[in-house]
């Protein structure tokens, strides 16, 4: 499955609320949260102080820049970072 990042802020998390959901009971309601800046063009991870974590390249991490190709674990859910074509064409 392919999830656009098309806003500044894509919370992920178990309640049906957020932007992506995944039905995981590893993960919390509201498990983390990703950014885009748009002043320097990058995206960066935050957890949001879950139960069990966010691991970035299978390292926890509570904070983090991504990069092209960052493989991001939330819970039993591995999602791949991929930048793919520039954020202004699409």
């Amino acid at each position: 499955m392919i999830y656009e990042l098309d806003a500044e802020e894509t919370l992920i998390g178990r309640n049906p609320s957020t932007d992506i959901t995944l039905l995981d009971e590893g993960i919390s309601r509201e498990h983390a949260i990703v950014l885009f800046d748009e002043a320097t063009g990058e995206f960066s991870i935050e957890d949001l102080q879950s139960t069990n974590g966010t691991r970035l390249n299978g390292k926890g991490v509570r904070s983090s820049a991504l990069s092209d190709g960052d493989e991001v674990a939330i819970g039993h859910t591995v999602f791949r970072f991929d930048l793919g074509a520039p954020r202004d064409s699409r």
